[in-house]
């Protein structure tokens, strides 16, 4: 696919939406909305602002918006309105004096009576208020393509409402506010800039760091793969038409990208498909509309497609459902597309809410048919994936075997082989773990436990008896040392440590 597939959010024919922030009708939950908004900087990387036309280098800016659950009772604080954020797309933007009613046009919407509205209405976010009492899951946001920290901001409200911590910052390219013309080189930007927010939000006390979870929209759902591929503590992934689907050429590019690290739960909310005429007249590859072969190389964790029969690529954000021109070609009506946003923003919340939560209810929402759960007639098409096979690695049992010290390591083995038959702890593993324990005198003792599982799974080797003696002999237990070493003789008499160690012992 060329890489036109990237902008597809780009409209060619123009007409005014009607549409408003209350008619989308989102219900908040029981939180009020804190707003913050900063800048940070990556010492890192350099960067260059682009309309200062020097060669100045600075340390890399990182615009950070914060959603979250508050508090403070906001009854004579007053809302932030849209004018609001477009203020901080203005900073982003490296305007920031620019003057306000220049916004429209100069930032790729019309200036026209229905947007000028738009600028006015309120939001339900209240900037800097008190932080709530808890702890909350996260959520690291990722813009589409050169995109805003807050193009999405009435969905995060939404999550922030409901119990989440959302984090965002622009999409900016490597060296300057744009992108170059090499693509994997900015995922890996958008990559990094994202693991600057997961170590940014970690400041924060009322965060639970077990719990973070990527959503990205369009570009920033290839970066999101990468993170995820990379950092553990990763527990879910939401695309919002992110591109992985159209560009998985890109993903390979990357060496941090395995379809098999993939092992979290994953949901892509898709576009319509798109009109032959379209992909005709825009020169799509008509493969858009059918291949996803990320979703087709994920093996080790539940996928889950959902296709929005009456959105269009720019209508997964909030700026794209208040300001982008609609296409006569292939758009649907604006009531249709906010009630699609509207169910997109429910699914994001279910998801995560049976991802990082443990709801059940929430699980039940995701499993169930669209029609099940109150959507109208195809509106929604839905697809649910299951890992083809379930592994466990030596890495898995070890973060289990570490939790409990070491200690019941038969037990623990024989309960993960119940579930997974296949598991096979590799006799070298062992061994070299059980030695780098042994020789720690603060984990000595759990060295010892290692290789008693060792010796019970591989009790033909000689050279695991010969470790176990070195452990016991390091531990000062003198007469086990000379059994293991016995042991490890008459498997393989030829053993020169062995033999060596004996002589040795027995003076």
């Amino acid at each position: 696919m060329d890489n036109s597939t990237i902008f597809i959010f780009l409209q060619t024919t123009s007409i005014v939406s009607q549409t408003s922030l209350k008619e989308i009708d989102l219900n908040n939950g029981k939180f009020k909305v804190g707003f913050q908004h900063y800048k940070a900087y990556d010492s890192t990387r350099t960067y260059s602002r682009i309309y200062d036309y020097t060669n100045k280098k600075i340390e890399r800016p990182i615009p950070v918006s914060i959603w979250y659950p508050a508090q403070q009772n906001v009854d004579d604080v007053e809302p932030l309105t849209v004018l609001d954020y477009l203020e901080i797309l203005k900073e982003e933007e490296e305007w920031e004096h620019l003057p306000n009613d220049q916004i429209l046009n100069w930032f790729y919407y019309q200036n026209t009576p229905a947007n000028q509205k738009h600028l006015i209405e309120e939001s339900t976010a209240y900037a800097n208020v008190e932080f709530a009492n808890g702890k909350f899951p996260v959520v690291i946001y990722r813009p589409s393509f050169q995109a805003s920290s807050i193009e999405n901001f009435m969905l995060c409200e939404y999550l922030a409402s409901n119990g989440f911590v959302v984090i965002s910052s622009p999409s900016r390219g490597t060296e300057t506010r744009w992108f170059s013309s090499n693509n994997a080189k900015e995922i890996e930007t958008q990559a990094r800039d994202a693991e600057f927010l997961i170590k940014e939000i970690g400041q924060l006390s009322f965060v639970d760091y077990e719990k973070i979870a990527l959503m990205g929209f369009s570009f920033g759902g290839l970066s999101n793969i990468i993170v995820q591929n990379r950092n553990d503590n990763i527990k879910a992934i939401v695309s919002l038409d992110g591109t992985e689907r159209y560009q998985y050429g890109l993903l390979e590019q990357s060496p941090f990208f395995d379809s098999k690290k993939v092992d979290v739960p994953y949901i892509h909310m898709a576009q319509k498909e798109i009109p032959e005429t379209v992909l005709k007249e825009d020169k799509i590859d008509f493969e858009l509309n059918t291949v996803f072969q990320l979703y087709d190389s994920i093996t080790n964790s539940k996928v889950y497609r959902l296709r929005f029969h009456n959105l269009t690529h720019s209508y997964f954000s909030t700026l794209g459902v208040l300001f982008a021109n609609r296409d006569e070609r292939q758009d649907k009506s604006d009531s249709e597309i906010m009630e699609s946003y509207k169910w997109a923003a429910i699914y994001t919340l279910n998801f995560l809410e049976a991802t990082l939560n443990k709801n059940k209810k929430a699980m039940g929402f995701i499993e169930n048919r669209p029609e099940n759960n109150g959507v109208g007639k195809k509106l929604i098409t839905q697809k649910i994936k299951q890992p083809t096979k379930q592994t466990f690695s030596f890495q898995d049992f070890n973060q289990l075997a570490s939790n409990q010290n070491y200690e019941n390591l038969i037990q623990l083995h024989d309960s993960i082989v119940a579930m997974y038959p296949s598991f096979e702890i590799p006799e070298g593993s062992l061994n070299i773990l059980g030695l780098q324990l042994v020789f720690n005198p603060k984990t000595s003792l759990q060295g010892i436990n290692v290789f008693l599982l060792a010796t019970t799974l591989y009790p033909d080797s000689s050279n695991l008896y010969d470790s176990l003696g070195e452990g016991y002999l390091f531990f000062g237990e003198k007469k086990k040392a000379i059994e293991s070493f016995e042991e490890s003789l008459a498997l393989n008499p030829q053993n020169p440590n062995a033999i060596d160690r004996l002589k040795q012992l027995k003076k």
